[in-house]
C-alpha cells in the first residue's frame, strides 16, 4: 500500500504532478516504510517535472550503473547515444588498427560525421552498490538536516561517491563523502597518521554538510552573481551546479561558465556545461551531475518498485 499526501500524486509511468512548485526541502521529503524499517529520503519530483529523466545523458548512466563491469557500452560522446553493447574482452580482443575501423563503420552505419568522438564505457555495477547505500541516505539527510543544509546533497553525494563502500580514491579522497584530506582538515576534522575522521559517517557527513554551507553555495551563488544570473537555492539545476562546485572547485567551476557566458540561469546552463571544458573541468567534471540525476532516478526506481508504505512528510507539517 503507498500512501500520499494531497501535494503529491504517483502516476503509472513514474512521474509526479505538482499542484505546486516546491518552496523548501521540506516539500520534497517522503517516509518510507519496508521490512519494519522506516527511511527518510527526497523524492526525485523535480527531475520529472522539469523531464531532466528524459535527457539522454542520465539515461545513459543509469544504463551504466546498472551494467555488469565485463560488459561495455559504445556511444556518442557528445549525447551518449549509445550505438553497440559488447562484452569488454571482445572489444580487447581487437587490435588498435581494428577498433579504429570499427568505429568508422559506426559513424557509417549511423550517419554520424568522420570527426564524431565515439567512447567505449564500461559497466559500473560493481561499484554502484545501491542496496548496500540505501540504509546511510536516511542518516545522511538526518546529519544535513541537523547543520541547516538542505539534505537533498546529501542523498545525491551519498549516491555518487561511495556507494556501499570506504575505498580510498588515487586522489587521496576518503569516506562516504569522499573528503580530500586538507577539506576535511579544513571543515574540523582530524586528518592524520594514525586517526582519519572521515572514516566516521557522522563525522564525515558534518564536514560535508559544512562544506557544502560555507563554501560550495557560496561560492555557486558569487559565480553566478558574476554573470547576473537569477536562480532559487530549490532548483534543481542550482543545487546540481553546487555539485559540480563541490566535485571540481570553484576556480575550475567559474572557468568553465566563463567560457560558456550565459544569459540565463537554467537546465540549459548545466547541459552547456555538460559540453565544455575549461581550466580543469574536464569529462569526469561534465559527468558529474548526470551522475547525480542517474543515481536519483535508480533510487526512485528501487523505492516505488520495493516499499510497502510511502508517507509525504509535508502532510504531516
Amino acid at each position: 500500500m503507498i500512501k500520499f499526501g494531497l501535494s503529491l500524486l504517483f502516476v503509472s509511468f513514474g512521474a509526479f504532478v505538482f499542484a505546486q512548485p516546491f518552496n523548501s526541502w521540506e516539500d520534497e521529503k517522503i517516509e518510507v516504510h519496508n521490512n519494519q524499517t522506516i527511511n527518510t529520503l527526497l523524492h526525485a519530483g523535480q527531475i520529472f517535472e522539469e523531464r531532466w529523466d528524459m535527457l539522454p545523458q542520465p539515461q545513459f548512466w543509469m544504463q551504466i550503473m546498472r551494467l555488469a563491469p565485463d560488459s561495455c557500452l559504445i556511444n556518442v560522446a557528445a549525447t551518449r547515444q549509445v550505438l553497440v553493447k559488447m562484452s569488454l574482452k571482445d572489444w580487447h580482443r581487437q587490435t588498435e588498427a581494428q577498433k579504429s575501423l570499427y568505429r568508422d563503420s559506426l559513424r557509417s552505419l549511423f550517419g554520424l560525421l568522420p570527426t564524431e568522438r565515439i567512447n567505449v564505457t564500461t559497466g559500473k555495477s560493481d561499484f554502484y552498490r545501491f542496496k548496500e547505500v540505501y540504509h546511510s541516505l536516511s542518516k545522511g539527510v538526518e546529519a544535513f538536516e541537523k547543520n541547516g543544509v538542505d539534505p537533498w546533497y546529501a542523498q545525491a553525494i551519498l549516491l555518487i561517491e561511495s556507494p556501499g563502500q570506504m575505498a580510498k580514491s588515487i586522489t587521496g579522497a576518503y569516506g562516504a563523502f569522499q573528503l580530500m584530506p586538507g577539506v576535511a582538515r579544513a571543515q574540523g576534522l582530524i586528518v592524520t597518521d594514525k586517526t582519519d575522521e572521515r572514516k566516521n559517517f557522522e563525522r564525515s557527513a558534518y564536514a560535508a554538510s559544512r562544506l557544502i554551507k560555507r563554501v560550495c553555495i557560496p561560492e555557486a551563488k558569487k559565480i553566478l552573481n558574476a554573470h547576473h544570473l537569477e536562480y532559487s537555492e530549490s532548483d534543481l539545476w542550482f543545487r546540481l551546479f553546487v555539485l559540480h562546485v563541490y566535485h571540481a572547485g570553484a576556480m575550475n567551476v567559474s572557468a568553465v561558465v566563463n567560457k560558456i557566458a550565459p544569459t540565463k540561469g537554467s537546465q540549459e546552463l548545466i547541459k552547456e556545461m555538460w559540453q565544455t571544458s575549461a581550466a580543469g573541468f574536464g569529462n569526469n567534471s561534465q559527468n558529474y551531475s548526470q551522475l547525480a540525476l542517474a543515481a536519483q532516478l535508480i533510487l526512485h526506481n528501487m523505492i516505488y518498485e520495493h516499499c510497502e508504505e510511502i508517507f509525504d512528510c509535508a502532510s504531516f507539517n
